[in-house]
């Protein structure tokens, strides 16, 4: 429950700052974010891999 609070709580503080930056920086840090979700991902398959033939 307190992850899902501080989720929303962040959630609304980014929104907030999102409104009030230019558009390039807004463009910038999501593709910063989507470069860290890929990279996230595929360092979760290749250990998820790597455990099962363990």
């Amino acid at each position: 429950m307190f992850f899902l609070v501080a989720a929303l709580l962040l959630l609304g503080v980014l929104m907030g700052t999102v409104a009030h930056v230019p558009a390039q920086v807004s463009l910038v840090a999501a593709a910063l974010i989507g470069v860290w979700l890929l990279v996230f991902a595929a360092r979760e398959r290749h250990s998820r891999r790597s455990t099962r033939r363990s």
